[in-house]
């Protein structure tokens, strides 16, 4: 891994490289998922993703960059306009305005995202009127995500692979869709959020001595640590039948920002994914043990275009993005010297061949995979290296 000057040329020109990118990936409706190709169109990365423009609008509002902070309004617009009459923001929409994509069972992240992102436009952007813009947007929003919410936990529900990790069999109560809505609870003072921040953490770590006073909830938290062991994370799903003990490093990630701010747990979590090794030797995994063949939580579709097998894709592969808000938790705990390393290796991973910023890569080989010109890759670092360099926290 480069060191000192090099580290430091390294680090300049993967600013350069990840906003000429966001540039590049922009259009008059917003920004792309992906860059421009006959492969990019054939799989609809040549849209307005409601998860990665939002990701990408933390980065780009804010940066002073005119282009950019035009690209943010105007990617929250694209996706205002395709909202549902209920008020879900849809996964994707078509530049054009053609076309609004909802996936086949919900997509809740995307209108959890699209929230958290307009309000940090709302604090952060320099275009003028964005204060009170889409606040009847927002209204629906927040009804239609309420709606899925269960009357006692305050936890969202959805149904199997309905979030980024859409071959990933998480359902019922998942973590790293309850982690967004905590945050959004917070940024929009909505009710129960002490209640939700309790059974979060009763749910998702269900190994304490306490139990909750609510009878079904004393009941799944039993049924979760049964045949469990506490492996230092909290559980990546909960339902009825099964539990997710896979380690899904991006939930805990946002659970250390998004929920356990100030909590010693958040320590606890990030010694944990340390400890596991998952940062080395190359970036961040998507989760601590990917989901085999023989295990329990595999189903047959996780085998689809030989995708999601252990260590590939969302079952344990490299993705830079996660490794951005990697560096944001390391960065929540003090650990600025281990952040200031994931940073470099995470300009690495970006530059490689010819700075592609390349979707994910195999966890253990580091072979490419997915597509290239990822936009939410270089808005993640640029989002990590402004927290790292200006002690800003664009999320």
């Amino acid at each position: 891994m480069p060191q000192g000057l090099e580290a430091d040329e390294l680090l300049e020109t993967s600013t350069r490289a990840s906003i000429n990118l966001l540039k590049d990936n922009l259009t008059s409706s917003g920004i792309l998922a992906a860059s421009r190709s006959k492969a990019a169109e054939s799989r609809s990365y040549t849209r307005v993703f409601g998860r990665d423009a939002a990701i990408c609008v933390l980065a780009m509002a804010g940066s002073g960059i005119p282009s950019l902070e035009q690209g943010a309004v105007d990617s929250l617009d694209a996706l205002a306009r395709a909202q549902a009459p209920n008020g879900q923001i849809p996964k994707y929409v078509d530049p054009l305005g053609q076309d609004a994509d909802f996936w086949y069972l919900g997509c809740v992240d995307a209108t959890l995202w699209w929230l958290i992102a307009v309000a940090h436009v709302q604090r952060h952007s320099t275009m003028p009127g964005v204060f009170g813009r889409w606040r009847a947007n927002i209204d629906k929003a927040i009804v239609w995500l309420q709606a899925q919410e269960h009357q006692r936990f305050f936890l969202l529900q959805q149904n199997e692979a309905s979030d980024w990790a859409d071959i990933m069999p998480r359902s019922g109560f998942v973590l790293y869709t309850n982690a967004l809505w905590h945050r959004v609870k917070d940024l929009y003072d909505l009710p129960d959020l002490d209640q939700t921040h309790y059974h979060f953490n009763h749910l998702f770590n269900p190994f304490q001595s306490d139990l909750p006073e609510y009878r079904r909830g004393r009941l799944l938290q039993h049924y979760a640590r049964r045949g469990q062991r506490n492996k230092g994370l909290y559980l990546s799903f909960v339902n009825l039948s099964f539990v997710g003990d896979e380690g899904d490093v991006f939930g805990n990630v946002l659970a250390v920002l998004y929920v356990l701010r100030g909590d010693p747990m958040a320590r606890e979590l990030m010694k944990t994914l340390l400890s596991a090794g998952v940062h080395e030797p190359y970036l961040i995994r998507s989760v601590t043990t990917p989901i085999t063949r023989e295990h329990d939580l595999w189903r047959a579709y996780m085998a689809r275009h030989q995708q999601n097998h252990p260590d590939q894709y969302h079952n344990g592969g490299i993705w830079p993005f996660i490794g951005g808000f990697f560096i944001l938790a390391l960065l929540s705990i003090g650990r600025k010297d281990a952040a200031r390393d994931e940073l470099v290796k995470l300009a690495c991973v970006n530059r490689l061949d010819g700075w592609r910023f390349t979707e994910w890569f195999h966890g253990r080989t580091l072979a490419p995979g997915g597509m290239a010109g990822q936009s939410w890759n270089a808005a993640a670092f640029l989002m990590a290296r402004k927290a790292l360099e200006e002690g800003v926290f664009p999320m």
